[in-house]
């Protein structure tokens, strides 16, 4: 519920706001002092350049005290500086307004970009937790124990408190305030791989994943949460659940190296067209409509993102009609 008080600007959005206003009136200021002195000085030669000494009428001589400036050479100097002087003011107020509302410009294109990832990224975990309320009802229909269930759809609520968290993380960094995250990225994995083997079993998807870690090897870190790790597995497990038929197979792999975390994930899906390869990544690109929904769209650039932030990538090692196969690259930090 509100308070009824009106909401406060950070601190940080604050200070932005004060320095380009502050840039903006030093920028104007500063220009409508070169116009005038610059037309001031113009004006000054014009006149010293058109004036002449004034005769003295008694002696038919020219008396140095005293200049005559033509009025009719020096007006239309003073008319054609007062327009350059007008348009040049117009165009630097100009300027300076369009520099003024790039903070706001900003702060609207992060508000657009964060509503539009939380309905994405909160879509899931919904289909997820109803997969699961509808397995719970037909146990207790049967008579069935539901333990099990109960306790996943308790991890379900978590998961979905973690990514709004995640998503303010995330929103927090678009705006400069992002704080070192390290987490295990086989945990993330395996977290991955059980929230969505529900949602395999629904639409008649085999769902394998395997774990490949080195024998006596520490336990591994990337510059990552792992609850962000993990979402950005789950981007892609459920791109290859959408876009595989039923009872086609998808194959997830975690592979920990000496230097780095390989997340591979592979589907039985109609492929990607090398037209929409080039951009798949972007925010916002569509597909075509070959799945159980239109596009590989936003959910793939909040992966790149994801990856980005540890310092690794994701990449789509091959395509074809046969299926897709997806990599997901991070540097270990341990």
């Amino acid at each position: 519920m509100s308070s009824g008080q009106p909401a406060t600007a950070h601190p940080r959005d604050t200070e932005r706001i004060n320095a380009s206003s502050r840039q903006i009136g030093m920028l104007v200021g500063l220009a409508s002092a070169v116009i005038i002195a610059a037309g001031t000085a113009v004006l000054v030669f014009v006149i010293l350049a058109s004036s002449r000494p004034e005769l003295d009428r008694g002696r038919a001589t020219a008396d140095p005290d005293h200049i005559v400036v033509d009025v009719d050479r020096v007006v239309p100097w003073v008319l054609g500086f007062g327009v350059v002087a007008v348009l040049l003011l117009w165009m630097i107020a100009w300027l300076a307004a369009r520099r003024s509302v790039r903070p706001l410009a900003e702060a609207l294109r992060l508000q657009r970009e964060f509503v539009a990832d939380a309905s994405h990224e909160l879509r899931t975990p919904l289909t997820a937790l109803a997969s699961r309320i509808q397995l719970l009802e037909r146990r207790i229909a049967r008579g069935e124990p539901t333990d099990e269930v109960v306790a996943k759809l308790r991890r379900d609520t978590d998961a979905m408190a973690e990514t709004l968290t995640e998503l303010l993380t995330l929103a927090a960094a678009d705006s400069g305030q992002e704080t070192e995250h390290r987490g295990d990225p086989v945990v993330a994995f395996q977290s991955a791989v059980d929230r969505l083997a529900t949602l395999a079993e629904t639409r008649g998807v085999h769902l394998r994943s395997s774990v490949v870690i080195p024998s006596g090897d520490t336990r591994p870190l990337v510059a990552l949460s792992e609850s962000a790790f993990s979402r950005a597995c789950i981007v892609l497990l459920d791109n290859a659940l959408q876009y595989t038929p039923v009872g086609g197979s998808v194959t997830a792999r975690c592979e920990v190296q000496r230097g780095r975390v390989e997340v591979s994930i592979s589907d039985q899906g109609p492929g990607i067209a090398e037209t929409a390869q080039a951009r798949i990544f972007e925010r916002f690109a569509r597909g075509e409509e070959t799945g159980s929904r239109s596009g590989y769209g936003l959910g793939l650039a909040l992966a790149r993102e994801l990856a980005d932030r540890a310092g690794g990538t994701v990449r789509i090692v091959h395509s074809s009609p046969e299926g897709t196969e997806f990599l997901l690259l991070a540097p270990r930090v341990d």
